[in-house]
């Protein structure tokens, strides 16, 4: 017969035991319960890699991570990623005044297969001459340059895309700021492709000009091409960057000139708005 301290002590054991199993059912409940946490890629749950049997292999998910963050670095503005090649709009270079004035188009023409082939030549050698797109606002040397950029980095070639004025707001910046002077021209120097959009008549000092002639001269003497939009001539380059700095640029690069009847993106407004 038990004595009533073993009955006691057993009791006591069951109920532990019970509390036990009633905590881990719960336990259990709790977890299944949980929400999983969420992933960008059902392919491979965001590990970049997709096993397979014995094997394993990259998912295509790296591809596209791949391609972010060379649209990220290359500084692209949002307005400017969808521009490519095959929207290149013809009807803006033909003249309503003069119909039969081919000089328009064959110049734009010339432009659009010169950014072609810079762009099959770089995805070969990237070494070699540079382009330079000049003419008046609005004349679509802005496009012709970013659908380059966007050619290039979907072939994943390293872009660095800069608009001048506001390149030369962050090198003046960099007297009130921890960002370092030397790294912003050192990337536009050595990046395989640069862009300089709207080499333009901005307010250059000495201390400016000097800088946009390290970049083209550093770029020249290592043949890395760089592309440039500009709305002077070169008489007027010449001007507002010096002569040392246009010389290079005339011998580093094949230049075209484009020209229109009327600002493009004045055409695009009113065709935007006779639609409404």
């Amino acid at each position: 017969m038990k004595s009533l301290k073993d009955i006691m002590q057993e009791n006591y054991l069951n109920e532990l035991k019970k509390k036990r199993d009633i905590t881990d059912d719960t336990q259990v409940d709790i977890s299944n319960n949980l929400p999983k946490p969420s992933v960008n890629c059902s392919l491979c749950e965001d590990r970049g890699i997709i096993f397979d049997g014995t094997s394993a292999r990259p998912c295509t998910c790296m591809q596209q991570k791949r391609m972010e963050n060379l649209f990220r670095h290359a500084r692209m503005a949002r307005g400017l990623l969808n521009c490519r090649f095959d929207n290149f709009n013809t009807k803006y270079y033909q003249s309503s005044s003069k119909p039969h004035d081919p000089n328009y188009l064959e110049n734009a023409l010339k432009a659009l297969n010169a950014s072609r082939e810079f762009v099959d030549r770089c995805l070969n050698d990237y070494h070699g001459l540079g382009l330079m797109l000049t003419g008046p606002v609005g004349a679509g040397k802005t496009f012709l340059a970013a659908s380059i950029a966007n050619a290039l980095m979907e072939k994943e070639q390293q872009v660095l895309f800069l608009v001048v004025p506001d390149l030369l707001d962050q090198l003046r910046a960099t007297y009130k700021t921890d960002e370092n002077e030397m790294d912003l021209l050192d990337s536009a120097r050595e990046i395989p492709i640069l862009i300089l959009d709207d080499l333009g008549a901005h307010n250059y000092t000495e201390w400016t000009r000097n800088r946009i002639y390290s970049i083209i001269n550093y770029r020249m003497n290592e043949q890395l091409p760089t592309v440039i939009t500009s709305n002077l001539s070169l008489e007027e380059m010449e001007e507002h960057l010096g002569l040392r700095t246009t010389s290079r640029l005339i011998q580093s690069c094949r230049i075209f000139k484009m020209d229109v009847e009327q600002d493009i993106r004045l055409r695009q407004y009113q065709d935007r708005e006779r639609k409404k």
